[in-house]
């Protein structure tokens, strides 16, 4: 392909307005997120906690921005002031939610929509992620951390307030801490905020910025088509290991159990062990 003309459609991917196509393809999988997550109750608890319905799939859906907003001293509440997108938003909810026989959700269920839907919301999450570090260099220009954690926070907030999300459905789950299991998802907005603040902020990256973006929103797209078509979940894996292994005692920790000896205390337990299990096959033989 041309140089200039891949060039142009990385502009115009650049360029591209997220509302309305974008923006209602988020909300519905956020909406079917949470249904999915409220499994076979999902029925009954939509009808006899509409409200409670409502305001978890609302958090799911602007979740980033909020908790975003809330480190950054914002309104937490300005991710509503727009009202399109909250009428968008609840459009999406109740479609996902109320729709005779269920027939919406079964709809946006079918695989090749969800797939479009999902590569749609991957498109909005690299713009989120994009405006997030934008909007952190401006409030902290010289701290790269900090624009880092925004810009991941606005692509994948939703998954750092889990447990409240689930919480105000009345599930207390402490074990989906998503800082104790970091999911695929936070990891690529951890990369790719990364690679923006590169770009924004050094002279590393020289190519085009609307290059660079487009380039993000591939990765992103290939590897959320890769998890759903091919059940790649997570590519980052072999690297983490690698790393830990080098870097973070793994090789260490392996040769202290293979060249440190067995302790006196666990031959002693060895013993009484086998003493015990001696015992006990003594008995069965007298019974």
């Amino acid at each position: 392909m041309d140089p200039e003309a891949f060039l142009e459609i990385a502009n115009q991917i650049y360029r591209l307005q997220m509302y309305p196509f974008f923006e209602l393809a988020h909300c519905l999988v956020m909406c079917m997120y949470v249904k999915e997550d409220l499994a076979g109750g999902a029925h009954l608890f939509s009808r006899k906690h509409p409200l409670t319905c409502w305001i978890t799939c609302m958090l799911s859906i602007y979740g980033g921005a909020m908790l975003a907003n809330f480190l950054l001293g914002e309104p937490i509440l300005s991710s509503f002031k727009n009202q399109n997108s909250l009428l968008l938003a609840t459009a999406a909810w109740y479609v996902i939610f109320y729709t005779p026989f269920d027939i919406g959700y079964k709809i946006f269920k079918f695989l090749p929509i969800k797939l479009v839907l999902a590569l749609m919301k991957e498109v909005i999450r690299c713009k989120k992620v994009h405006d997030g570090v934008v909007h952190a260099a401006k409030i902290y220009p010289n701290s790269y951390l900090i624009m880092i954690i925004i810009g991941t926070l606005k692509g994948n907030g939703t998954a750092f307030l889990k447990v409240l999300e689930r919480l105000l459905r009345g599930v207390w789950t402490p074990n989906a801490i998503e800082l104790v299991q970091i999911s695929f998802p936070t990891k690529a907005c951890i990369a790719a905020s990364f690679i923006f603040v590169l770009d924004k902020k050094t002279e590393i990256i020289s190519a085009p910025h609307a290059l660079v973006y487009f380039g993000v929103v591939i990765f992103f797209v290939y590897f959320k088509m890769s998890s759903m078509l091919l059940g790649i979940h997570d590519p980052f894996v072999p690297f983490e290991n690698l790393f830990c292994a080098i870097f973070l005692g793994g090789i260490w920790d392996t040769l202290a159990r293979l060249l440190t000896p067995a302790s006196k205390g666990d031959h002693t337990s060895t013993k009484s062990d086998t003493a015990k299990d001696g015992k006990t096959e003594s008995a069965k033989k007298k019974d």
